[in-house]
């Protein structure tokens, strides 16, 4: 999937079209299912600038985080819910019962691979999250999108995008 749609050659538009096509999505895995996903783009960007009136760049960063979601939609590919929402995870390495898909995960290969079936799996403790390939999800795509247009946000701005929805409990 990374490869295929870090192409970025479905579509062209602005930041607001593209949260406008938010209205059409939904994602099962947000606890806020009776609101539009642009609404929740809306309020994160008004608690932002609220919270951080000086950070022009984070008020942005806020608005934007979520636009990946467009990969639900028929003209992006229509991707399934697992695959585009939840919890990011990194690969090659043990998945955490805490994300929000973990159910699926019985069904890829990798949950019976020996060699990823550990904590820190094929990687060195510390390694830093620059070292380790994450699942690709709505996070990834936009982070790409932001970053293969030349975006002025700074370097803090495409890490909250990237890994917004990375949690691990353990």
């Amino acid at each position: 999937m990374r490869e295929e749609y870090g192409k970025l050659d479905k579509a062209e538009m602005s930041i607001w079209e593209c949260c406008e096509l938010l209205n059409d999505v939904v994602d099962e895995s947000d606890p806020d299912l009776d609101e539009p996903q642009i609404m929740h783009l809306l309020q994160s960007a008004e608690a932002i600038r609220k919270d951080y009136p000086d950070e022009d760049w984070l008020h942005l960063t806020a608005l934007i985080h979520d636009l990946g979601k467009i990969l639900l939609l028929p003209q992006f590919g229509q991707l399934p819910q697992w695959a585009v929402v939840g919890d990011i995870f990194p690969v090659g390495c043990a998945f955490d019962k805490s994300n929000v898909h973990y159910k699926y995960f019985e069904e890829n290969p990798d949950y019976k691979n020996p060699n990823y079936n550990t904590r820190n799996g094929v990687y060195s403790q510390g390694c830093g999250l620059n070292n380790v390939l994450m699942s690709f999800g709505h996070d990834d795509y936009m982070y790409l999108v932001a970053k293969e247009n030349g975006t002025t946000l700074p370097s803090a701005a495409l890490f909250i995008i990237r890994y917004h929805s990375l949690y691990r409990k353990n």
